[in-house]
């Protein structure tokens, strides 16, 4: 069954990750998608993994912390296909594990600017053409970094929640017009997850130890099936909410302590 069927989807951060599996998941379903990625090399890819499935993708090279760009992913998709019914914010532009004394202001603003004010501008931009067409959906990726505190990656973890706040703002002032808002914090053995457990094999082994279900989830299998829920007519009365797709971690939290120096780093 093709639950996106002839919808048109804007994924940011769709080079690879959660964002690339809910893109080819989307797609098939029957949705059209507008890649939005930073990467040249690894968007294009995802483009071709959706056109594989059927359907048309379109990739934008896009800094979503730079507003114009921001924008313009959602203007491609209305230009593109004529319509948005679902935005998708996952990109991240990555971060360096610091303790919080020795966090800068350049790392603070590029956590508002990539994690936060990018949800901002694209979900303002997608305001009225959801309107127009008469509803819509948006997913906002945010993470248990912020729900749980996770240590030294402040910038992270203030964003995240920031943009989980923000969305249940809009779920509350958007209702009315039909566009749902809702939050996914995933857990999944993404590249940023796979660095830190190199890095930290010890930690890694007692995060999957203390996890209700002791693994990691997969992007494709695990993450990319609840992003459909959300953007489908399958959840057409839910707003306002986070989903968890965590394995159960936010229960009890996670043991999160990667191994930083005590001095400062660039």
């Amino acid at each position: 069954m093709e639950r996106l069927q002839d919808k048109v989807a804007v994924i940011t951060g769709a080079g690879q990750g959660i964002g690339a599996a809910i893109a080819r998941r989307f797609a098939e379903e029957g949705a059209d998608v507008v890649v939005a990625e930073m990467n040249p090399d690894t968007g294009p890819r995802t483009v071709a993994e959706i056109e594989e499935r059927g359907r048309r993708g379109h990739f934008i090279q896009t800094d979503v912390g730079i507003k114009e760009q921001a924008v313009a992913c959602v203007e491609a998709a209305v230009e593109q296909f004529g319509r948005i019914d679902c935005l998708v914010n996952n990109a991240w532009g990555g971060g360096t594990y610091k303790r919080f004394e020795f966090k800068t202001d350049a790392n603070i603003m590029h956590g508002v600017n990539v994690g936060y004010l990018a949800c901002f501008w694209t979900m303002q931009a997608a305001f009225e053409p959801m309107v127009a067409q008469g509803g819509g959906s948006i997913i906002n990726i945010c993470s248990l970094n912020g729900v749980n505190a996770h240590r030294y990656s402040l910038e992270y973890n203030a964003a995240k929640e920031a943009a989980r706040t923000m969305t249940r703002t809009a779920a509350v002032e958007w209702g009315r017009h039909f566009i749902r808002c809702n939050v996914i914090c995933p857990g999944a053995a993404t590249d940023a997850y796979k660095a830190f457990a190199s890095a930290n094999p010890d930690n890694a082994a007692k995060l999957l130890e203390l996890k209700p279900m002791p693994r990691m989830g997969d992007p494709d299998t695990d993450i990319a099936p609840v992003a459909l829920f959300l953007a489908s007519d399958d959840s057409v009365y839910i707003t306002g909410n986070t989903i968890y797709a965590d394995g159960g971690t936010h229960v009890n939290g996670a043991a999160w302590n990667p191994q930083v120096p005590d001095h400062p780093t660039p």
